[in-house]
């Protein structure tokens, strides 16, 4: 295997406080929203049904923060749309999304949810092909699968990466709460499956002072995890797929035109991205808040993998989803957040006019 290193951690938010719970963000594409209801509606050709779907709501907060803002401007100018509103809220699993539906109960009428794979909705979501106005994504891609390819000298890799913990650090852990090296591993899937408070509670010998020993656990873990990588040769992009739909000839442009270069290919986020745009009314638009790179040129400086948040998260290939949009008909473009600081990109994509 080559080199190891540690992952860095990314910058989070300004201020304690998401970039995609952000009001006005909310605002502005609410009332992009009105103008094309307004103007389908004025030649009798707006649904009755008015379908907005998000993509991994987590907790809810920015669905709370996006339909409070929705139901107040709605009321502003009469009060056309809300009681039409069908916000349909999708996660990876039916904990999540009960949380979701706690901080979102005040608009309960209006809401669904659907336990899904990000990557791919339609599987889930069939029936809404055709008629989301909008498609909401925050901080959902960057934690998808993506393969890193490596172009050096005009030969092409693949990089493959495995985590692990040092023989060292495993035994300083180990001592501290009284665990072989041996066993980690077994106690970490453990955690993982259950989190810590469930673990504290099943495991109450190695962790008798409760969850907020377990969660000390977790952080110590996951201070100790390392990433080892090693260069794999490409024979040929034509044999490599970005997705199931993808084949690897659309990196060629991006790879051949840059040098020698390191990047991402986002693959569990094309597929996703790939799959969503089918759900969008011909009117409608997806937007993506995440850490994009929006230019080859960034490739130049480090773009992960990072560790943020309790998981592993990895920039996601801008031009690399713009070029797949393209040759499926659409349009995307990027635009930084507005917010002073911020990493976050916003994505918007839509049917080319």
């Amino acid at each position: 295997m080559g080199r190891s290193h540690r992952p860095r951690v990314r910058a989070g938010p300004p201020g304690g406080e998401s970039d995609a719970r952000n009001a006005d963000q909310a605002r502005e594409i609410i009332l992009e929203l009105f103008k094309v209801w307004d103007n389908l509606a004025a030649r009798h050709a707006l649904p009755e049904d008015l379908h907005v779907l998000e993509l991994g709501v987590g907790n809810g907060n920015q669905a709370r923060v996006w339909l409070d803002e929705f139901q107040k401007l709605d009321r502003e100018r009469g009060g056309q749309y809300y009681r039409r509103l069908h916000y349909l809220m999708a996660d990876y699993s039916a904990h999540v999304l009960e949380r979701a539906r706690e901080n979102v109960k005040a608009h309960a009428e209006r809401c669904s949810s659907l336990a899904m794979d990000a990557r791919v909705p339609t599987q889930t979501l069939g029936f809404l092909r055709g008629k989301a106005f909008l498609v909401y994504i925050s901080n959902v891609y960057d934690n998808l699968p993506t393969d890193e390819i490596v172009r050096i000298g005009g030969h092409m890799y693949q990089v493959e990466v495995r985590a692990y913990i040092p023989p060292g650090l495993a035994k300083t852990i180990g001592e501290e709460f009284n665990i072989s090296p041996e066993a980690l591993p077994d106690l970490i899937h453990r955690l993982l499956a259950l989190g810590p408070d469930l673990l504290s509670k099943a495991a109450t010998d190695l962790f008798p002072k409760g969850n907020l020993q377990a969660v000390e656990f977790w952080q110590k873990v996951w201070d100790a995890v390392r990433l080892e990588e090693r260069y794999v040769p490409i024979e040929g992009l034509d044999s490599y797929r970005v997705t199931p739909t993808t084949g690897g000839e659309v990196l060629r442009p991006l790879v051949e035109a840059n040098g020698d270069v390191r990047m991402h290919v986002s693959n569990g986020a094309a597929a996703s991205f790939l799959d969503s745009l089918p759900l969008l009314h011909p009117f409608g638009i997806l937007q993506c808040l995440d850490i994009f790179v929006t230019e080859m040129s960034q490739y130049n400086g480090f773009r992960g993998p990072g560790k943020y948040d309790g998981s592993v998260v990895n920039w996601v290939n801008g031009p690399l989803l713009a070029a797949v949009a393209r040759r499926h008909g659409y349009d995307a473009h990027y635009q930084t957040f507005n917010r002073q600081g911020s990493n976050i990109i916003t994505l918007t994509a839509r049917i080319q006019e």
